[in-house]
């Protein structure tokens, strides 16, 4: 049992019976009354996220999640396929299940499915990923009306914005967590 003042980043724990991650937390202390939690957690049964606030000593069990090492192979009909890389199972996930992370993952990617019990929460992607432009305008010089950067598509279908110096063709690394260009790989 934890307390939702000793909440962390991250942290996975039970909230009305189903499995919550913590996103964000922030302890408040207001001039007068009660102190209280502000967290955004991530309901990672559903993956809903919801602002909700706790009492300081509310308790709430610390749920147990398991990260298995799994190739991605292939989608078909809006389910994702994984296999473990030391028993060869193969486990199939909703696009639903996987939320955002859909628009960075490539066939051969080696990411961490999460599991509860025999349950099947939702996978975990590397923080950095690189990836192939495979559409994108050419950048002009001295166009910068726009802040020097362009949409481009990536070979997943993501489109992030990049410098006006990445071409089609190029290869740059995306950060997964906030969807945002890194730097051109070479």
């Amino acid at each position: 049992m934890i307390q939702a003042g000793d909440f962390k980043n991250g942290m996975a724990v039970v909230i009305d019976g189903q499995v919550h991650q913590v996103l964000e937390f922030q302890h408040v202390k207001p001039g007068r009354g009660q102190a209280f939690v502000r967290a955004k957690i991530k309901n990672l049964e559903t993956g809903a996220t919801v602002n909700r606030t706790f009492s300081p000593d509310e308790r709430f069990p610390l749920a147990h999640i398991e990260k298995r090492d799994m190739q991605y192979l292939y989608e078909a009909d809006g389910q994702y396929f994984f296999m473990d890389t030391e028993t060869y199972d193969q486990v199939g996930l909703a696009s639903e299940q996987l939320g955002d992370a859909v628009r960075f993952l490539k066939e051969g990617m080696v990411v961490k499915v999460l599991k509860t019990g025999d349950k099947t929460l939702g996978i975990e992607l590397p923080t950095a990923v690189d990836l192939k432009v495979v559409e994108t305008e050419p950048g002009v010089r001295g166009d910068t009306a726009q802040g020097g950067s362009k949409p481009a598509k990536l070979e997943t279908g993501a489109v992030v914005q990049v410098p006006l110096f990445v071409d089609t063709g190029d290869v740059i690394r995306v950060d997964t967590r906030t969807g945002e260009y890194v730097e051109r790989v070479s």
